[in-house]
């Protein structure tokens, strides 16, 4: 039997993804930081799908040893990972100097190098046999530098880039696809978020469960990168030709006005 690992899993659309896989009898793997909500999520699960198979393990993504000692566990317990949906993510938005230095370890560990640390172990084991699919969620906020948004746009378009060339290596013997979705309200900071940009901000947002079922068909059909939603597509076109000092000024402006920590 082959498992789904899926990060975040406690999370929005971490959650999202879990549901919308078990609706379809999919074996899933869970985890994240708390294995008080993980282990309460497989128990519902289990009341709602008697026959589904779910496992779940503690893991700070941040942390070098616990990222392995999953993997290890895995193996130990003859857990077969056939595809990895790497959702976990931190979006601290504030000016960069409101940092303290254990925030932007936090947020660039486990945006970008928990990611690609499981990526490598991911298809290290994969290698075994079938093939193998690899799904990393990325997000629009990686286009350009974000003034007040910066270590998170930065470390997301770093995800697309990695993930972009890792498409290419693995063609033949694994899927690769980067999905770049808007804002998702999953929490009320996102919310409000979405309410402060306007007009643009609720067009551009999408559902979780939406989010979801579109990165499964796109990783399905082996799409390198794909931007989700009608009005995230348009506004990557329109903002396109706009000289990069234009966008700063105004994405400055308008994320100035928002701050949120987080964890």
């Amino acid at each position: 039997m082959t498992y789904t690992l899926i990060t975040g899993a406690c999370g929005g659309l971490g959650g999202a993804f879990v549901q919308l896989l078990a609706s379809r009898g999919t074996a899933l793997f869970l985890t994240g930081r708390s294995e008080a909500r993980l282990a309460l999520l497989a128990s519902s699960l289990k009341e709602r799908y008697p026959a589904l198979p779910v496992r779940w393990f503690a893991c700070d993504l941040t942390n070098e040893r616990e990222r392995a000692a999953l993997f290890s566990y895995a193996e130990g317990k003859n857990i077969c990972i056939s595809r990895l949906i790497y959702v976990a993510g931190v979006d601290i938005q504030k000016p960069f100097l409101e940092y303290t230095m254990q925030k932007v370890i936090l947020q660039t560990r486990v945006n970008f190098e928990g990611a690609v640390s499981f990526a490598h172990a991911f298809l290290a084991q994969a290698d075994r046999g079938g093939q193998a699919e690899l799904l990393v969620v990325g997000s629009v906020s990686g286009w350009y530098p974000m003034p007040y948004f910066a270590l998170y746009s930065a470390t997301k378009r770093a995800l697309e880039q990695f993930f972009s060339a890792l498409h290419v290596e693995c063609r033949g013997r694994a899927k690769v696809t980067c999905v770049l979705p808007g804002a998702i309200p999953t929490r009320p900071d996102i919310c409000e978020n979405i309410r402060l940009q306007g007009v643009w901000g609720k067009l551009s947002a999408l559902p979780a469960e939406e989010v979801a079922r579109r990165s499964l068909k796109a990783l399905a059909k082996n799409r390198r990168t794909v931007v989700i939603g009608f009005y995230n597509k348009l506004m990557r076109l329109l903002t396109g030709w706009m000289p990069l000092s234009w966008k700063l000024r105004f994405i400055a402006h308008r994320w100035s006005k928002m701050s949120k920590d987080a964890f």
